[in-house]
């Protein structure tokens, strides 16, 4: 069983953790009906995994023993950022629950000028809260050792500039015809990457201008179009391959 933990629930120097979450603790105590003696593996923000045996299984807490730790196997060497414009009905579900199983270290959506999914405050943020649960099952299912967030929903210009504080950021767009992912990826080896896709209509060409001129790297995934869902898992899968996560 693994448990994601914040910052500073674990002490390895004194070789305890604890744990304080209510739904981490109703789902060890309750769900699972787990107890002393029993072990969880704790990843905590650093990307340190904590194998740990249970040492007090309250109703408030659940204290444990740290056994060792280990940097994660299941975290990238590349962190990789995906820009994904909101999308109608389920599909920003399933695209979270792909990209967190392919490695992306975050996931943040965005409205752009064609998008038919334009949720208010509010909706954005119960839409949040829905991806950030899915993000930390399909976390929990795919083994990795830090959790990835679902950010707040922002406009097509604060996501680009978000997206420019990766070492390298790329634009997918539709209409590029001269640089593939693969040119844009070549010779390179990026820290943080960011990856920026469009809605169901794809960018608008001042949109796509916009994102270049600001020092977005334009790139096509080649001659087929492919759905909205479909474009950042694809050029997701390219990155974590390029980079030899593969």
């Amino acid at each position: 069983m693994r448990i994601f933990i914040p910052s500073g629930c674990a002490d390895p120097d004194a070789a305890k953790a604890v744990i304080t979450d209510p739904g981490d603790v109703h789902h060890i105590r309750g769900v699972m009906r787990m107890g002393r003696g029993e072990k969880i593996t704790l990843c905590g923000p650093e990307g340190l995994e904590y194998e740990c045996v249970i040492t007090s299984a309250r109703q408030t807490a659940v204290e444990l023993e740290i056994l060792s730790s280990a940097p994660s196997r299941g975290e990238p060497r590349v962190y990789v950022s995906v820009y994904a414009a909101m999308m109608k009905g389920d599909k920003m579900d399933e695209l979270v629950m792909k990209c967190i199983e392919l490695g992306a270290s975050a996931i943040t959506p965005f409205i752009s000028s064609r998008c038919v999914s334009r949720p208010d405050a509010g909706q954005a943020e119960k839409k949040r809260d829905r991806l950030n649960r899915i993000a930390r099952g399909a976390a929990q299912q795919s083994m990795r050792g830090r959790l990835p967030q679902v950010g707040t929903t922002l406009s097509f210009e604060a996501a680009v500039g978000r997206a420019l504080e990766s070492d390298l950021a790329v634009f997918l767009y539709e209409n590029e015809r001269e640089t593939g992912l693969s040119d844009v990826l070549a010779d390179t080896q990026p820290n943080t990457v960011s990856i920026m896709s469009g809605p169901e209509g794809g960018f608008s060409p001042d949109e796509a201008a916009y994102a270049v001129s600001k020092g977005m790297k334009p790139a096509t995934l080649g001659r087929r179009i492919l759905r909205c869902e479909t474009a950042p898992l694809c050029a997701l899968a390219a990155v974590m391959y390029q980079y030899g996560e593969f």
